[in-house]
């Protein structure tokens, strides 16, 4: 009998609850609101929330807005739309780093009462020198031994305003001989005289993140804070803080920090300063260019919540470190959508195809499958008529061989509707075609010939009296694959042809009035989904998703 098989951090919560650690599993999302959610961030989203719905526990959104200088409500906002796009519902727990600024002064001083916190005058290039190396330790801080009442009137100052950015900060008097760098009297305090979003004015004394967040979670009931490798050696910290500020007495209770593998993306962008730096030079056109891979950009480009759910379920959860091809996430797109969606013809580099035997100002409408895979979608009825759009790949005057499409003399099938043969092109004065004239076969409606005769070629089309016009944009990776992310310099390889426009496509008239986030399977060419941004009523402006061919093998379970 098979078992189910569950991750490190799902048996660490099994045996807390077995062991009365807990009685409900409570875990909390906590970004900070200084860019746009990426990729990355989504494992997160969607593990804290799993884990909480899962055990039939809580989950906190939570804003760690303890840094003003790169805090903007823009940001706040995106964030929540992101998650709640994913699925993550915190009900109506939704807070602020902030919402507890009061307390976390409270604590400060509580640590400072104890002797377990002091006043410095070190700048910070001088705390740096102080702290000493990973084989050398560090040295004392000469106002590690103020009197308690000095640090507390000292304290009081800076929050007063008294003092100017970086003339004074408050450290935890820990250890500066301790082999982890981080448990050397680190900040918890800073001056900082900067309107904070949220608190406006009231406050010019920052806590650092490593100080605020488990108070937070002590605060909010956080049971299990659940965070990336590079906060590994932060856990030892995260846990005096806890001890000393009284809220659990030792390592072993909650709220606990457990730390996970980061997900990376082969050849993206997810740096906030490199992403900030190619909307501010216009190489995309904001946080949510769908060349990038901000959750904003991947919705914005068609991907699916249940698409993302998929990618991270299959990267899986665990304590190394890896990267992930880019086409994984093309193929949980692909999985996603190809049974949801229907299948549209378009053409995408139109040429015009004349059928000369045809009536001409007749149009009839043919019944076609939405998607031969799901019969639930049913059908649609589809114009046909004299004159309609074919790829301009679909016809070749002089073909190679194994080319089934159309050439002079050659007969293919009309995808879903007429045999047809070609009889001519017209070119114009450089030598481009124009015009391919064909004549069809009435008595082979449906694509089948009553005499038994085969073709090898099948091709789709848009009737051209009733077709919609649009534009649309295929994207390739943002980055020069070849050349790796970076160059020596640290700037970016850029992809110069990271977007092809083509403004004068052809598509069906079932996509008319089509809305921003419709999606649709074009026919050979791939899925799209509808611009929410740039298309208009009568302007529709479609984003390629992905194409319909992949390179990336789902890998097997021995």
């Amino acid at each position: 009998m098979s078992t189910e098989s569950r991750n490190f951090i799902e048996q660490m919560i099994d045996k807390d609850l077995a062991d009365g650690v807990y009685d409900t599993v409570h875990t909390r999302f906590p970004p900070e609101p200084n860019g746009y959610l990426h990729i990355g961030h989504a494992k997160s989203i969607l593990l804290n929330y799993g884990l909480a719905k899962e055990y039939g526990g809580k989950f906190n959104m939570r804003f760690d807005d303890t840094n003003p200088t790169k805090e903007k409500t823009e940001f706040v906002e995106s964030i929540k739309k992101d998650i709640e796009w994913l699925g993550a519902d915190w009900e109506d727990r939704l807070f602020f780093a902030s919402d507890y600024f009061d307390q976390m002064y409270e604590n400060a001083v509580k640590l400072i009462k104890k002797g377990k916190a002091y006043v410095s005058d070190l700048t910070a290039d001088e705390i740096k020198e102080y702290r000493g190396t990973l084989t050398e330790a560090g040295k004392n801080d000469p106002s590690r031994e103020r009197a308690v009442e000095e640090n507390l009137s000292l304290f009081e100052d800076m929050k007063a305003g008294k003092f100017e950015d970086g003339t004074k900060v408050l450290r935890a008097k820990i250890d500066m001989a301790s082999p982890n760098m981080n448990m050397r009297d680190p900040v918890i305090y800073r001056v900082a005289h900067m309107t904070h979003h949220n608190t406006g004015d009231k406050w010019c004394i920052y806590p650092m993140y490593d100080f605020a967040h488990p108070i937070e979670d002590a605060i909010e009931g956080i049971t299990n804070s659940i965070c990336t490798l590079e906060f590994e050696d932060h856990r030892p910290l995260y846990d005096w803080v806890l001890i000393e500020c009284g809220y659990k007495e030792k390592p072993e209770q909650a709220p606990k920090q457990t730390e996970f593998a980061k997900m990376y993306l082969t050849n993206v962008v997810t740096g906030k300063r490199y992403i900030k730096k190619l909307v501010e030079d216009g190489i995309v056109d904001g946080w949510d260019d769908p060349r990038l891979v901000s959750i904003a950009a991947l919705r914005r480009r068609g991907f699916t919540p249940e698409s993302i759910k998929l990618f991270v379920d299959l990267c899986g959860v665990s304590k190394s470190n890896s990267s992930v091809d880019y086409a994984m996430l093309e193929y949980c797109i692909r999985e996603d959508l190809k049974l949801k969606k229907a299948r549209v013809m378009a053409a995408l580099d139109p040429i015009k195809l004349v059928i000369d035997n045809y009536p001409e100002g007749q149009t009839e409408m043919l019944e076609i499958p939405n998607n031969l895979e799901n019969e639930e979608l049913g059908t649609r009825q589809v114009p046909f008529g004299r004159e309609l759009y074919i790829e301009r790949d679909d016809f070749m005057e002089e073909p190679p061989k194994k080319y089934f499409r159309l050439f002079p003399g050659n007969e293919v099938r009309l995808m879903n509707a007429y045999f047809a043969k070609c009889v001519g092109f017209e070119k114009d004065e450089n030598g481009n075609i124009t015009v391919v004239h064909c004549t069809y076969d009435p008595a082979s409606k449906g694509g089948n010939s009553p005499d038994g005769r085969k073709v090898k070629g099948t091709i789709h089309w848009v009737c051209a009296s009733t077709a919609v016009k649009a534009e649309c944009r295929l994207y390739e990776n943002l980055i020069d694959e070849e050349k790796g992310v970076y160059k020596e310099d640290g700037s970016l390889n850029l992809n110069p042809n990271s977007i092809e426009v083509k403004k004068n496509c052809y598509i069906e008239p079932c996509v008319k009035g089509a809305k921003g986030f419709d999606s649709f399977q074009f026919v050979r060419n791939g899925f799209y989904c509808v611009d929410y941004k740039d298309s208009k009523d009568e302007n529709l402006v479609f984003n390629r998703i992905v194409s319909l061919k992949s390179s990336f093998v789902l890998p097997k379970n021995d």
